[in-house]
């Protein structure tokens, strides 16, 4: 091929088209590295950050995400909330399609709405469950009508719950459907092996096409951050995600590579199981003893570099939903162990369920030393991340030190984890204060009404403390220089409009 071009070109002549096409798109395909292998490749049924990832080039969402974290059209061009806050009239994009051709439609998009609200096992469920009725108003107008009024709706259809498939596709795959999504993302799917990649190739009747430049990505799980870097380092990948903090000052000086970074919207988390029968855990003195005998800033400087954010809520502190009243408490050894004394446990043993990756185990090193000064005796059990997450949804774990990547609206870092009997409610917890303060904050887009939600929730989770919260990771990225146009959000997913690999 190269002398054929050498001789075309000599010649004067132009290029055959098939060699014009061919050679340039062979270059164009994007190796990117994760840390896990992402979950089920469903909208609806999936849960983990990795597969979020792997959603931004297969699945367009309703809206997305804007640098101020407000809503911007993706699918939907347009979107009209009624005055008392209990209709939302959307407007779809024209001549949106999914990867079967099948078009993007209101009948589509009532069809996927509904499949995340009733569709058994769906992570969606909670997440949308003020919505009453979806109506087809016209081929590409849908109304949705809300049992009550819900603030969070148009930040929800940011992520998964505002991710449309093909209704023809969903229902002839079933079950099924996770093994050969189709959406109407900029990217098809095209075959996935379990443990090693996912590989979709860019979809040549996307609606933003002209602003696809990559034709293939193959998305790599390498659990290990140091082989990450190193398979960068070595042109194997063109792109990593969450860069061990260690290793970022090396990487800012390398010539050869490109760093990005950005706080994340979610939060790191120490999670009890409180119905575990006979579990330390499950005494409120002992989950504030363990708290008590940690010191968030020593975690983010021997384990992160300093890099990661210190918190104690399901925002930041630099976030301006962060509730002032409850300030990250201080580490107070002698505090913890009188709390252990009054409980009756001067030294419980506690199992920690951590992934087995290459940072939450040392994680787990640090707190299992930290708490031992105050008598405890941590345990800790490394376990794959999807396993972890069976696990804990079984409800077979003690402790377990658990990652959210965060939503752009503090609720999609509450409901779900918070609300009695919701889909990722691990510990277990069930509290009508609780319940009566997220009811609250979803009943208005009132910012004053939210913020007085905001601080009753704090005032019951932050002492009933069905989990721990411990620091706000900063996210980090490197990448080849050959790829341009990265922009890092803090939701920490790659936008793959306007990209190249030069």
């Amino acid at each position: 091929m190269l002398r054929l071009s050498a001789a075309c070109l000599a010649a004067g002549l132009a290029l055959p088209a098939w060699l014009a096409v061919t050679a340039p798109l062979s270059a164009q395909t994007l190796r990117y590295g994760m840390m896990e292998d992402p979950d089920a490749l469903d909208p609806t049924l999936a849960r983990t950050f990795a597969s979020r990832m792997v959603f931004a080039a297969l699945c367009d969402k309703l809206v997305d995400i804007g640098p101020d974290l407000k809503p911007v059209p993706q699918l939907a061009t347009k979107w009209e909330l009624s005055a008392d806050e209990k209709v939302l009239t959307v407007t779809l994009r024209p001549g949106a399609k999914f990867h079967d051709g099948e078009p993007v439609n209101a009948a589509a998009a009532k069809f996927s709405i509904e499949r995340h609200l009733k569709m058994p096992g769906s992570q969606r469920r909670g997440e949308i469950a003020p919505i009453d009725t979806v109506e087809v108003v016209d081929d590409l107008t849908f109304r949705i009508t809300l049992k009550q009024p819900f603030a969070p709706l148009m930040a929800q259809f940011t992520d998964r719950a505002g991710m449309l498939v093909s209704p023809k596709a969903a229902e002839r795959l079933g079950d099924k459907f996770s093994t050969a999504p189709v959406c109407a993302g900029p990217f098809k799917f095209v075959e996935r092996v379990p443990q090693d990649r996912i590989v979709v190739e860019r979809f040549p009747d996307y609606w933003n096409k002209d602003q696809i430049h990559i034709q293939r990505i193959e998305f790599r799980p390498i659990p290990d951050t140091t082989v990450r870097l190193t398979n960068l380092r070595a042109g194997q990948l063109d792109l990593l995600e969450r860069l061990a903090p260690t290793d970022a000052p090396q990487v800012a000086r390398d010539a050869k590579l490109k760093l990005a970074s950005t706080y994340e919207l979610g939060f790191q988390s120490v999670l009890f199981n409180l119905a575990k029968a006979g579990s330390p855990v499950a005494d409120p003195r002992v989950r504030a003893a363990f708290e008590l005998s940690l010191d968030r800033n020593a975690i983010s400087q021997v384990v992160f570099n300093g890099e990661f954010l210190p918190g104690n809520q399901w925002v930041s502190p630099k976030h301006p939903d962060y509730v002032k009243d409850y300030p990250i408490p201080k580490r107070d050894v002698a505090k913890a162990k009188a709390l252990l004394a009054e409980a009756g446990q001067p030294k419980p043993q506690i199992t920690m369920m951590v992934y087995a990756n290459s940072e939450a185990p040392q994680v787990g090193q640090v707190i299992q030393a930290m708490t031992k000064e105050a008598g405890f005796d941590v345990k800790l059990q490394a376990t794959d991340f999807t396993t972890a997450l069976d696990i804990a949804d079984k409800g077979n774990y003690e402790a377990y030190l658990y990652n959210w990547s965060g939503r752009p609206d503090p609720d999609g870092n509450t409901f779900s984890f918070l609300a009695c009997k919701a889909p990722l409610n691990y510990p277990r917890y069930c509290s009508e204060g609780a319940d009566a303060a997220l009811q609250a904050e979803r009943g208005s887009v009132d910012p004053e009404k939210r913020k007085a939600a905001w601080k009753a929730l704090a005032d019951t989770v932050l002492n009933d403390r069905p989990g721990v919260y411990l620091m706000h990771r900063k996210l980090l990225w490197a990448y080849s220089p050959k790829l341009t146009g990265f922009v890092p959000y803090p939701d920490g997913l790659a936008r793959f409009t306007g990209l190249k690999l030069n």
